[in-house]
């Protein structure tokens, strides 16, 4: 391998991007690639742990590449998941939240140092070409050290309120609630579960992760930032597996004090009604699908709006709640929009996405295939 500079990725610099990056890439997938086809644990209190049975996990991009072979968890493991971040929660809370930024910006720290490995990881596990997968990584490591920001500025959101009187001291407290579940989706594998994650730990909870079963490997590189910052045993477990067997145990389970979900919005609003019903209702952060439009007027540049749109729209296959699917153009200008999108799309490179000329790569899975066959 050879010794590589750090360059600075962000979404806006990925539009002219240092050339480095291109061979930094082109390296890191043959090593990654290289590392491909091992059996990876879970990771709870602080351990490694293997399941009676484990699940493969298949490039979309080559389905004759296997990445690796996950374990395939149950309600036991989720048990002891959330028993080892309940116990490690008093400890955790108590430290001085300095040495929790400390210990989180660590983190982010080697997410950045490690972009290119998982860049190229992502970029095989999902589909996602180069530029999207390195700008998934390092927003990743930003959406930590923006918490740990805010935890930084706000004195931990503890502060003083004015006071009635020389009698009384009013100050405001914001408290950790325990044990906080992350079930993360597969479209940005890395910044929606190491973001909600981030921001729980420094916070003062204890996470355990349950990532989408299409993107383990992600959620195990991202496990291991965490662990080689110096994260306790306890405070952040990693648990794989399906919907059902560990999902749903993760959701229904009496002891997690809450929840950030991103997914679908069946899913969604069954977990919010499940977090509603118990003893208290719990909180729920919960992103979901969204139809997105886009409203284009005769004012505007079409060669900029029509190319806005295609990029919203096909990006990562279109698979995000954040892309464009639909679009309200104003009629003077519907027929000019219409040609210069139409020939934009036509120009799209289709391919492996680890290839630096292709821009659009497959989509995640068997089931999105088939759903795109039947939209079309």
């Amino acid at each position: 391998m050879s010794e590589r500079k750090h360059i600075k990725v962000t979404y806006s610099t990925l539009a002219s991007p240092d050339p480095l990056l291109h061979q930094y890439f082109d390296e890191a997938v043959d090593e990654a690639k290289a590392g491909f086809g091992k059996t990876f644990p879970m990771f709870i209190n602080g351990e490694e742990r293997s399941a009676a049975e484990t699940f493969e996990k298949r490039s979309p991009v080559d389905l004759d590449l296997v990445m690796g072979h996950f374990q395939y968890g149950l309600a036991q493991d989720v048990n002891d998941a959330v028993a080892a971040a309940k116990a490690a929660f008093p400890a955790w809370s108590g430290r001085p939240w300095q040495e929790r930024v400390a210990i989180m910006r660590q983190a982010a720290d080697l997410i950045s140092e490690r972009l290119f490995h998982m860049g190229a990881v992502m970029s095989l596990e999902i589909g996602k070409n180069r530029l999207e997968a390195l700008g998934d990584v390092e927003e990743t490591a930003d959406l930590i050290r923006y918490n740990c920001d805010a935890v930084e500025q706000n004195n931990n959101f503890n502060r003083p309120l004015l006071s009635e009187s020389d009698k009384h001291h009013n100050r405001s407290v914001l408290k950790p609630y325990g044990v906080w579940a992350v079930i993360s989706p597969f479209n940005f594998p890395g910044a929606l579960a190491g973001g909600p994650s981030g921001a729980a730990l420094v916070a003062g909870n204890c996470v355990v992760l349950k990532p989408a079963s299409d993107t383990p490997y992600t959620a195990w590189l991202l496990t291991e930032c965490f662990r080689d910052a110096g994260v306790p045993a306890g405070v952040f477990n990693f648990v794989t597996g399906g919907g059902r067997s560990v999902g749903q145990v993760l959701v229904d389970h009496p002891d997690v004090a809450g929840i950030t979900f991103t997914g679908s919005y069946d899913v969604g609003m069954h977990i919010l009604r499940t977090f509603a019903q118990g003893r208290y209702p719990r909180p729920v952060i919960a992103e979901m699908g969204g139809k997105n439009p886009t409203i284009i007027s005769k004012k505007a540049d079409i060669d900029k709006a029509a190319m806005g749109v295609m990029r919203s729209a096909f990006g990562l296959q279109g698979q995000k709640c954040s892309a464009c699917s639909r679009v309200y153009v104003e009629s003077s200008v519907k027929d000019e929009f219409m040609t210069k999108l139409i020939d934009l799309t036509s120009q799209i490179n289709v391919g492996d996405p680890t290839k630096k000329e292709n821009w659009m790569g497959p989509v995640v899975n068997e089931w999105a295939y088939k759903d795109y066959q039947d939209f079309v």
